[in-house]
C-alpha cells in the first residue's frame, strides 16, 4: 500500500517503509526473579501489617543496530514489627526497535517511554509471585516515569550549571 494523504495534506506513513520515527516491541522477558520468605511459617501468624520498601530502577542498553534493551528492576521488602515477611525481586526487561529517532528524543523514550510500557507486565508478575508466596496480592502503585524522568533530568542540569534540585524518589 503506497503512502495516503492524511486530513491535512500531509503522507502517512502507512506501510512503514518512510522515514519518519518508527519504534517497535520486539519481546518482554524476565531475566531474574527471586522471592524469598525467611520467616515462614510463622510470618503466617503474624498480625501486624508489613511496610513496603519498594526500590525501582530503569536502565538501558544498546544490544544491536536500532535495538535496545530496557530493562526495569523492582525489589519490594515487606517488613514487620517481628522481621522480614518476604523479599521480591524483579530485572523485567524488553527489546525495542527504533529507527530515525532524533537523538534528543532517544534517552526520554529509552528511561520513560519503555519502563512505562513494561511495567504493567512487571507488576502483575510482582503480584502473582507474592500470591504464590502465600500473601495477599501486591498491587504496585502506578509509577509517572516520565515525570521522574523529567524530575533527573532537571537534577543533571542543575548539578551541571552548580545549582540544586530536588531529591528524586522512586529512581535508585
Amino acid at each position: 500500500m503506497a503512502d495516503e494523504q492524511g486530513d491535512n495534506g500531509t503522507a502517512l506513513d502507512i506501510d512503514g517503509a518512510g522515514s519518519g520515527p518508527q519504534v517497535g516491541v520486539i519481546a518482554q522477558y524476565i531475566k531474574d526473579l527471586s522471592f524469598e520468605n525467611p520467616s515462614a511459617p510463622a510470618v503466617y501468624q503474624w498480625q501486624t501489617q508489613p511496610q513496603m520498601d519498594v526500590q525501582v530502577n530503569i536502565g538501558a542498553v544498546n544490544v544491536g543496530t536500532d535495538v535496545h534493551e530496557v530493562q526495569l528492576r523492582i525489589d519490594v521488602t515487606a517488613n514487620a514489627d517481628q522481621g522480614v515477611a518476604f523479599k521480591v525481586e524483579l530485572l523485567y526487561a524488553g527489546l525495542f526497535a527504533l529507527r530515525n529517532i532524533p537523538q534528543e528524543q532517544l534517552q526520554p523514550f529509552l528511561l520513560a517511554e519503555g519502563p512505562r510500557l513494561l511495567f504493567p507486565f512487571a507488576r502483575q508478575i510482582i503480584s502473582d509471585t507474592v500470591t504464590n508466596g502465600g500473601f495477599p496480592p501486591l498491587m504496585l502503585d502506578p509509577i509517572d516515569f516520565g515525570g521522574l524522568y523529567m524530575q533527573k533530568a532537571a537534577q543533571a542540569q542543575a548539578q551541571a550549571t552548580g545549582g540544586q534540585a530536588g531529591e528524586i524518589t522512586g529512581l535508585a
